[in-house]
This record gives structure tokens, sequence and C-alpha cells, in this order.
């Protein structure tokens, strides 16, 4: 019986798992790393960086989507840039943890290389009907949201003292410029190339606004589903457009392809080459060159339909593997906690509260006039101030209409591109 009990116990820890590792094994593999970073022995190199931060990011991540309330407003990114910020302020890294992570982030081009895979597999991965047909018909609610969230938090930063080009480039834009892989980091790279600076010199000046954006863009569809069961005649409960159109075709999930997936990485890769080659003739920069780039080639059916499938399937792998541990590099390199704390203040929060809830006052007015039910057209046009995809199923799951997901990504990673686009247009006007 103590036999059976032993091995019974012995499976209860391995059932119990940070990230995807089971407990004990998580342990031992942490407790080798940390070793040798404390040690000075972690190779500052691919192999050290990665699985030092893989190792932080799976704790963090798991912990963020466990603390009640936390796992509601974006847990596990923020936990994820926030504590390795926190523990660089407070000099807790040694310089060998700060090399290997620096080996990765930085000299290894990870950051762009997640941007490549991220943008060709979540836009290729679409389908072509959501595409065009989703686009055509959020186009107004969504362009009039960002138009009006755009002046009115620009308004808003400016009276209360905060600057007219502050408040629009640094505190508007990041909010709805979708997320931080697919928004700030391209962004900042935008930034950098226009005012001739290092694109690490504006992450941490945009993460608190989009980290801000989406806790108030949560709370926002926690007040909308709550108003739907009051109102029932404003929400389609899910629905989105009144006359039951089936606007968007099921992806089906096909089994994962290795092959594919490496073709998928060779076309992330391509892509953003093609970028800068074009930067060459085309005075944007090659990340958003990349954007419009891979859209056009979706929208005109040019590539294979596998390859498109192989694509997403490496997008779904480096999105779900490599995440957290890219915001860990997020966090220790370009997240200064003594910056993000000077950023916070009554008259920013203020201006972040005033951006989203003129998006999502919008979308719910204009929608109503769509042929779109207010609530989930109010919910959608609000995920374009989200934090990107992780926004996306914090806003929606509080709404607890998970359905609206494809409307979501579209708002998020279209609308998100759009302005991207357009910020580093009318900052390269105004320089």
């Amino acid at each position: 019986m103590a036999e059976n009990s032993s091995f019974s116990n012995k499976g209860k820890w391995m059932e119990m798992q940070i990230g995807i590792l089971p407990l004990p094994v998580y342990i031992v593999l942490a407790a080798i790393i940390l070793l040798a970073a404390y040690v000075g022995k972690l190779p500052v190199d691919m192999i050290g960086g990665f699985a030092l931060m893989m190792i932080i990011g799976m704790l963090l991540g798991d912990l963020g989507l466990k603390i009640p309330i936390l796992k509601d407003i974006g847990g596990p990114a923020i936990l994820s840039i926030f504590i390795p910020s926190i523990l660089v302020f407070y000099n807790v890294f040694n310089k060998n943890t700060i090399d290997a992570i620096t080996a990765v982030t930085k000299t290894s081009n990870f950051l762009y290389f997640y941007i490549a895979c991220l943008v060709t597999g979540s836009i290729l991965g679409m389908v072509r009907k959501t595409l065009i047909s989703g686009f055509v018909r959020l186009f107004v609610p969504l362009i009039v949201g960002t138009v009006a969230s755009c002046i009115v938090g620009t308004l808003v930063g400016t009276v209360l003292g905060l600057g007219t080009f502050e408040s629009f480039f640094y505190i508007v834009v990041p909010i709805i410029s979708g997320g931080i892989g697919e928004g700030i980091l391209p962004l900042s790279i935008g930034y950098s190339a226009v005012l001739g600076k290092s694109p690490e010199d504006f992450i941490g000046m945009l993460v608190p606004a989009a980290m801000l954006g989406n806790v108030v863009a949560i709370m926002s569809a926690g007040f909308l589903h709550r108003l739907g069961i009051k109102k029932p005649h404003l929400t389609g409960n899910g629905t989105l457009v009144k006359s039951g159109d089936e606007i968007f075709e099921e992806k089906k999930e096909l089994p994962f392809n290795v092959s594919l997936m490496g073709a998928g990485m060779v076309l992330a890769c391509s892509a953003f080459i093609l970028g800068g080659l074009l930067n060459t003739i085309i005075p944007i920069p090659a990340p958003i060159i990349m954007i419009i780039s891979v859209a056009l080639i979706k929208l005109l059916a040019i590539l294979p339909e596998k390859m498109e499938v192989g694509a997403y399937q490496f997008y779904r792998f480096v999105a779900t593997n490599l995440t957290w541990a890219l915001l860990v590099g997020v966090g220790v390199l370009y997240t200064p906690w003594d910056k993000v704390l000077q950023a916070i203040s009554p008259a920013y929060v203020i201006t972040v509260v005033a951006t989203v809830l003129t998006m999502i006052t919008s979308g719910f007015f204009v929608g109503k006039y769509m042929k779109m039910y207010p609530i989930e057209a109010a919910i959608v046009t609000g995920t374009h101030s989200g934090l990107g995809g992780t926004g996306d199923v914090a806003i929606l799951s509080a709404a607890n209409r998970m359905e609206l997901m494809p409307f979501a990504q579209i708002a998020t990673r279209l609308g998100g591109a759009g302005v991207v686009v357009l910020a580093v247009i009318i900052m390269r006007l105004m320089a």
C-alpha cells in the first residue's frame, strides 16, 4: 500500500505543471539554469539566453494565468514584462544573466525574427474571405473609432499638460497599435528610423500606454456584458451582424506539418528581407513595408494554400512557445522600471481612459447603423485598444463573447497595422 501511495504522490506531482513542464522537471531545469547564471557560467549565446528567458517566461506566464483579477487583464504579459524590469532595477540579475538575454534579444535579432513570424503567419493564416468581407463590414466603426480616439485622447493629454506630440505618438498611438509584438515593436522601429534613435529608446515609453489601455478595455468589456444582460435588445449574445449572414468561414485546424512549418519560417524571414529591399526605394520603415506586402500577397492569393498553412502553423509555434520569453527580454532590456513609474501619473491615466472609452463608445453608436448589434460592435472595436492577441482573449473573456475572436483579430491586426503605418508617416511629415 505504501508503495502504491508513493507512486500516486509521484503521479500527482508530475501532473502539476509550470507552463508546459511538469513541476518536478521545471524545478530541476530552473535550478540548473539559475545556478549557472548565479556562478557566471550561463552561455552568453542563444543557448543560455533562450534557456533563461523561457524558464522565467514559463513561470511568469503561468502565474499571470492563475492569479485572480490579474488573469483577466492580460496578466501573463504584464508579469513577463514588469517583473524582470523590476528585478533589473533592483540589481537582482547579474551581468552574466543580462548578457545572455542581450545575446538573444539584441545580438541575434530575436525581436525582428519574432515580428516577422507573427506578422506573416497571422495575416496569411486568415481566411481570405475574412480579410476582405470582415474588414469591409467593420471599416466604418473601426475608422470612426480610431479617428475619434486619436482626437479625444490627444486633446485630453494636451489639456492636462502632457503635450500634443507626446500625447498622440507616445500614449494614444501605442494603445491602438495592436499590442506588443504586432504594434509596439514595429512602431518603435518606425519611430527610431524617423527620429534617428535606437528602437530601445522608445519601447519603454510605449509599453505602459498599451498595458493601461488593455486594462481599461477589459473593464469596459465587463461593463458591456452586464449591460447586455440588463438590456437584451442591444446584444446578439456573440453574434455581430443583425442580418445573421455568415461572413466568416470556419478555419480548419489541420494537423501540424513539420516540413510546412519550415517553409513558414523561410517565408517569414523572406518577408522581412523583402521589406528591407523595398525600403531602399520606399521611404517607409522595412517592418511596415513587410506588413503591407504580406497583406497584399494574401489578398491576391499569390501563394499556394499549403504555404499559407505552413506560415500560420509556424506562427502558432512561435507565439505559443516564445512569446513570454520574448517579453522577458523586453522587460529586461527595453522597459526601465524607473521610466515606467515616471510615466504613470493622473494625467497619463486619464488620457489613456479617454482614448479607450472614445474608441468603444464610437463602436457602440456607429455599429448600430451598420446592421451590427451595438454591444458586440463596441466590444470588437474595443479590442483595437487591447494588448494584441493576449488582449483579444482577455477582452472577449471578460465580455463572455469568445465567438467574436475572428472579428477581434481583424480589428487588432489590420487596425493596428494601419495605425502603425499612418503614425510613422505622420511623424515623418512632422519631423
